[in-house]
């Protein structure tokens, strides 16, 4: 695999340009979006949110944004990905071009924007009083398992709306489950230890729960939490790739 990316790497850079570009065309801020548009949100969940759900939690501008980061940072790269095939059906359906190309420059351009958006997010840390210490370093490992299990998903389902275009429909409804379900602007405390043990069946949930551990909490999670974070990343992965191999020859037939 690194080997094709290396061979067709002036085509890779090339789409995550146009990907980026493609984005923010014909506006007025351009990149200033990608920083905007998160803390907009931040603004309407915060004063809808805080008096509801707010009051026994500390922190809770960053609390709330933690969660908003990771969420936003997911859906931009799956549905980005979903279409990656599709898309791009008139490039590879004349050169022969690995096709998770595409896919990957989805996720690069998703992964600059949620850079873009942690500079931010550091900034509101530090406004709201949180201490930063050397185990913020440890966030890396979120975000790389995050990344992974975009990537994954990606695969899933671009693979799937290229059969299936009701994909799309069916995804969105998704998210907003998935979003209410990640306790993205309550805590999951007031409910009980098995329901809580539910919790850590969403993938989502569970990389939001890491950053929150180390910014908030100021603690690394443990070794157990950091193979199931690293397991549901690969979990993604490994399906993902199996659906590439498995249609790699059909999806010719159905852009």
């Amino acid at each position: 695999m690194l080997k094709k990316l290396k061979k067709n790497q002036f085509l890779f850079e090339e789409l995550v340009k146009r990907d980026f570009k493609k984005k923010y065309k014909r506006t007025v801020l351009g990149m200033i979006w990608s920083m905007l548009s998160p803390l907009l949100n931040l603004l309407v969940m915060d004063l809808v949110f805080s008096h509801f759900f707010g009051r026994n939690i500390d922190h809770f501008v960053i609390y709330l944004f933690s969660g908003n980061i990771v969420m936003a940072f997911y859906k931009e790269s799956t549905k980005g990905g979903m279409k990656a095939l599709t898309s791009n059906a008139s490039i590879f359906t004349k050169i022969n071009v690995p096709k998770y190309l595409f896919l990957f420059s989805k996720n690069v351009s998703a992964l600059i924007n949620f850079g873009l958006i942690l500079i931010i997010y550091f900034m509101f840390v530090a406004i709201d009083g949180v201490s930063f210490h050397p185990r913020f370093v440890m966030l890396i490992i979120p975000v790389v398992c995050l990344v992974i299990m975009n990537i994954g998903v990606g695969m899933i389902l671009s693979a799937l709306y290229v059969f299936f275009r009701d994909m799309e429909y069916l995804y969105d409804i998704f998210l907003t489950l998935l979003t209410y379900l990640s306790a993205i602007f309550y805590s999951i405390d007031r409910f009980s230890a098995e329901v809580q043990r539910y919790f850590l069946l969403n993938p989502v949930y569970v990389i939001i729960k890491y950053f929150r551990t180390i910014v908030l909490d100021g603690n690394i999670p443990s070794i157990q939490y950091n193979m199931l974070c690293v397991g549901y990343a690969l979990l993604f992965l490994g399906v993902g790739c199996f659906f590439y191999k498995h249609y790699n020859q059909r999806f010719l037939y159905y852009v």
